[in-house]
């Protein structure tokens, strides 16, 4: 017997109705039987199609809320009998069951469900679909004699083929089953990390203090708790698009999503301008928005290779604008925007001045004025890439990974606010209130800079960068460089402690006005004596927010 049975019946099964009319109207043109449950057999009633009522042929009525339709063996009999075996069809006959050539199926919106504030762990529960998986694999299992649908996407290749032969190849049902194991595991691994995550968090309490619940940081504890005792845990990554190249021309790359990546993260952006996003454009752009999450509104980031040049807070847009594109403008010329409200005319319009030039922009959105400018404007309207995430959402620590060679490693990301109210000025003189201002903005901005991290920073902007050196003090020169005659009154952040005293004499020299950093050196006391001498007063914040 044929490999490829011609298609006889088709069990229709679906939550997402999308393209479901027009693939059981060619299946039933090609007088193809249809069987189907609950919804998706009201819906083709509906439409006038003829359907059969998947109770009605297993004698078995849908039973506890729709919990129990599908799984009976009279279904997963007719979808799992080999056709060339005689014992099977024979088993068939026996029992009066019917063969199933074709399944279709898509699951319950669990992930969807879950994604909703506030729903509960009931609610979530009953999106846990049982029969659509047992199906799908069921029928995935014998692909060589049933074709499994589980995307509506996939609905136009199988009615072609059944169209006009009668079946569909085996090469097709072979990438057709793929695509559904793939489906029922990214199924099951979003159900898995949900019940790992409400675990934790229903253990948090726990060791909660007032501060750390109003910090957040009582989420980044249970986090680090889970993913240090979860012995397994499984991605599902769905892919997305292609990209031209990686880091370099000769490196072949792709956009994968999260199975349960949120709606306001940056792989669920909206582009709404501009050529394809490169793979160097996405990490920048990730590392931007990452930057303005953490800064007052309104708030713009500049960022080159992964590192902000420039970022800044100001009264209006366009001022915070300004100040950032100041912050380093050799370097931002071809930069990447990150923007934490939506872009309005006025910033759109400072961007168009001659002499500026910007790669890409993410933003919450657009206004119509902005949008109108962008596009039509300046010289390079045509290639930039503008992107709407929607709301900026707060950081919460969660799970971020990061490949080496042979595995992966996990952390609890460093994105959840500090608390200025528990750090300690350890100096003998204390940072005036508009010092402090400051000093929190240099501090939120430096956990953003590739360590060993140096920022300088003035009125709310960042005036000095040193990035990615090997020895802070390379970094406090470059920084100190950067910002030139702008220290002479700024801050002076570093992401981790001073080991000696060598780069205080170098500050003070500029006209830095104050230092925050972590502390925790065994030579604090000879970093606190420098600072004494030079009258700085200096800040101890008792956490690191390294970036390797």
């Amino acid at each position: 017997m044929t490999t490829s049975p011609r298609i006889q019946r088709a069990l229709l099964s679906v939550s997402d109705k999308s393209g479901l009319l027009p693939l059981a109207e060619g299946l039933a043109a090609c007088g193809i039987e249809i069987f189907s449950t609950g919804g998706t057999r009201r819906h083709l009633e509906e439409a006038g199609l003829p359907v059969r009522d998947v109770a009605d042929y297993t004698g078995f009525p849908e039973m506890m809320d729709g919990r129990v339709k599908t799984l009976h063996p009279k279904v997963h009999g007719g979808i799992l009998c080999r056709h060339d075996n005689a014992d099977d069809m024979a088993a068939l006959a026996l029992h009066g069951i019917l063969t199933f050539e074709l399944v279709a199926v898509n699951l319950y919106p669990f992930e969807q469900t879950i994604a909703r504030p506030g729903v509960s762990i009931d609610e979530a529960i009953e999106q846990i679909d049982i029969g659509g998986p047992s199906m799908i694999r069921s029928a995935a299992k014998n692909h060589q004699f049933v074709t499994v649908a589980t995307d509506p996407a996939q609905y136009a290749a199988i009615l072609k083929q059944v169209e006009t032969h009668g079946y569909t190849t085996p090469a097709l049902r072979r990438e057709l089953a793929g695509a559904a194991f793939a489906k029922t595991a990214a199924y099951d691994a979003a159900i898995a990390r949900y019940f790992t995550q409400i675990s934790a968090d229903s253990a948090a309490p726990a060791h909660s203090s007032p501060d750390l619940a109003r910090s957040g940081l009582a989420a980044e504890l249970s986090d680090q708790s889970r993913l240090s005792n979860e012995p397994n845990i499984t991605l599902s990554l769905n892919y997305r698009a292609p990209l031209r190249y990686g880091e370099n021309p000769h490196q072949t790359a792709a956009l994968y999503a999260l199975g349960d990546a949120g709606p306001h993260t940056l792989v669920n952006a909206e582009q709404l301008h501009g050529k394809e996003l490169s793979y160097n454009n996405l990490l920048d752009l990730d590392a931007a928005l990452a930057v303005v999450r953490s800064l007052p509104q309104p708030a713009v980031a500049v960022l080159k290779h992964n590192n902000p040049c420039g970022a800044a807070t100001a009264a209006t847009l366009a001022q915070a604008a300004a100040k950032a594109w100041q912050g380093d403008p050799l370097s931002a010329f071809g930069s990447v925007l990150g923007v934490n409200v939506a872009v309005d005319a006025a910033m759109a319009d400072f961007l168009s001045e001659p002499g500026k030039f910007v790669e890409a922009i993410v933003a919450p959105d657009f206004t119509a004025e902005a949008l109108q400018i962008l596009t039509t404007k300046p010289k390079w309207r045509d290639n930039v890439r503008l992107l709407r995430v929607g709301a900026i959402e707060p950081g919460r620590g969660a799970a971020q990974w990061r490949p080496i060679d042979g595995g992966m490693l996990c952390q609890a990301a460093d994105d959840l606010p500090d608390l200025p109210d528990q750090w300690r000025a350890v100096t003998e003189r204390h940072p005036s209130d508009a010092l402090r201002k400051d000093l929190q903005f240099a501090w939120a901005a430096c956990r953003h800079v590739k360590s060993n991290a140096i920022v300088i920073a003035r009125d709310g902007a960042l005036v000095g960068v040193g990035a990615g050196q090997m020895s802070r003090v390379d970094s406090v020169e470059i920084a100190l460089k950067k910002a030139g005659p702008r220290a002479r009154g700024a801050v002076l952040a570093s992401d981790a402690f001073f080991p000696f005293d060598d780069s205080i004499g170098p500050a003070a020299a500029a006209g830095v006005a104050a230092v925050i950093q972590p502390g925790g050196s065994r030579r604090d006391e000879e970093v606190i004596a420098a600072c004494n001498r030079h009258g700085l007063p200096m800040i101890f914040t008792g956490r690191r927010h390294f970036r390797h």
